[in-house]
């Protein structure tokens, strides 16, 4: 389940919100009560790098510099 970030828009309280992705967004602020929250935008928390399963797994080696290798 993804972590939603939100904003209210009355009293600038944010928080964060463990909720699953079909859960309808919050509207009420928990500290001023009124129904002025925000979903924000943020960045995962993660990043791939290094040699993963990308890599290893599905990554086409015989791909050349023109990005299709159906010449069969």
């Amino acid at each position: 389940m993804p972590i939603y970030e939100y904003k209210c828009t009355a009293c600038d309280h944010r928080l964060e919100k463990l909720q699953r992705m079909s859960d309808d967004p919050l509207k009420d602020c928990p500290e001023c009560k009124e129904p002025a929250l925000s979903k924000l935008v943020s960045a995962a928390g993660f990043r791939l790098t290094g040699t993963g399963w990308y890599e290893t797994d599905f990554k086409n080696k015989s791909k050349g510099a023109g990005g299709d290798s159906s010449s069969e």
